[in-house]
């Protein structure tokens, strides 16, 4: 009984810092939206047990960190076809894909475990917008061109372009998460790219947070 009612002041507690959160970023969601995002970080948490999907293990961080952050570029996202790279537990991926189920979310990463997890993630929640490729990203050839090409975690910004500009849609962007202002990535873009870096603000997080807009 006292483990189960921790669990419900531990779900009141991440309703409202995420309902919170998306008030202060100005990001309206609907109630059932905000519930699969619950949902999602739940079963996070649950299968990080035995998979090690990220390394964020305070339930106190979670909203911030994993749903905030990830929500924090979608007015950066150009089309309705995005391709996360390297997707890993599926951030900043299935965030994006439930708050705009208009678009064409593919997550795509290499290990087997964390696509497996993907995978479960896009049945239990129903998400019929989410594509999840085991892949590397180098060797992945899509149906058609992203829009949008998003990475969170994935090595270094000149390597991100390099390894996945063919899968860049014509007037395309990608939009890779960094944290602090990434100088020394920016000297090394190919020529004929344009960056801009912009400040994330997110909600009850602390340390600097940067999207890096390269076209």
């Amino acid at each position: 009984m006292v483990q189960q009612d921790s669990r419900i002041r531990g779900a009141e507690r991440w309703q409202h810092q995420l309902g919170g959160g998306l008030g202060e970023m100005g990001i309206a969601l609907e109630e059932a939206q905000q519930e699969l995002l619950l949902a999602y970080l739940a079963l996070l948490f649950k299968w990080n047990r035995a998979f090690n999907l990220t390394a964020v293990r305070d339930p106190a961080l979670a909203v911030s960190r994993q749903l905030l952050d990830s929500l924090a570029i979608l007015p950066l996202v150009r089309g309705a076809r995005l391709l996360d790279v390297g997707s890993g537990a599926g951030l900043p991926g299935v965030p994006l894909a439930i708050a705009r189920p208009g678009w064409q979310v593919t997550l795509l990463d290499s290990n087997s475990k964390k696509t497996r997890f993907l995978r479960q993630v896009k049945l239990e929640l129903g998400l019929e917008n989410l594509e999840v490729v085991q892949q590397r990203v180098e060797q992945y050839r899509a149906d058609a061109p992203f829009d949008t090409i998003t990475a969170r975690a994935f090595s270094s910004l000149p390597r991100l372009i390099e390894s996945s500009r063919h899968l860049l849609a014509p007037g395309g962007r990608w939009v890779a998460m960094k944290g602090k202002f990434p100088q020394e990535e920016l000297e090394d873009i190919p020529e004929g790219l344009s960056a801009q870096v912009v400040p994330l603000e997110v909600p009850g997080e602390e340390g600097e947070r940067h999207a890096v807009i390269v076209e």
